[in-house]
């Protein structure tokens, strides 16, 4: 590295968190998929597939967890941590509002917040794209694909 020093990776303690987030992850992504119904292997119903990536998500974790100890890969928080942690909780946001007000408000808010301010894009270009990308995805999922999210139009 030229003249940059390395930082120190995240400890174990941080491994094992981001592990149990992971995993937690997974298992409220598998029980919210069971909810759905999962069918059988010849006839799979709507939970099936998002059940299977939340199991995998799941036993992933428990592999981060038991490398916890080894890994020294891991980048500690800092400063570049946040508009991470900002993207995540606008997610989070996203999915609280998309069942009472429905896709179009919620996903102009973030496909807008998320160009504006973790794009650094311009205020038109945020207006626009943001607009652009519901659009786009209320044509293909709504209109092609008859795709049954909560919408208001």
């Amino acid at each position: 590295m030229s003249g940059a020093q390395r930082e120190r990776p995240a400890g174990t303690t941080a491994n094992l968190v981001v592990a149990l987030v992971v995993v937690g992850v997974g298992v409220c992504g598998a029980v919210g998929s069971w909810s759905l119904g999962l069918g059988s292997a010849a006839e799979p119903a709507a939970g099936t597939w998002p059940f299977l990536v939340s199991l995998a998500i799941a036993v992933l974790g428990v592999a981060l967890g038991l490398q916890a100890r080894r890994s020294r890969d891991a980048e500690r928080m800092s400063a570049a941590s946040w508009p991470v942690l900002a993207a995540v909780a606008s997610m989070v946001c996203f999915a609280a509002l998309i069942t009472t007000i429905g896709f179009e408000i919620p996903a102009a808010l973030l496909a807008f917040a998320w160009l504006r301010f973790l794009g650094r894009e311009s205020w038109r270009a945020s207006v626009l794209g943001g607009l652009a990308i519901v659009v786009g995805f209320y044509a293909v999922f709504v209109g092609l694909l008859d795709v049954p999210i909560p919408h208001l139009f």
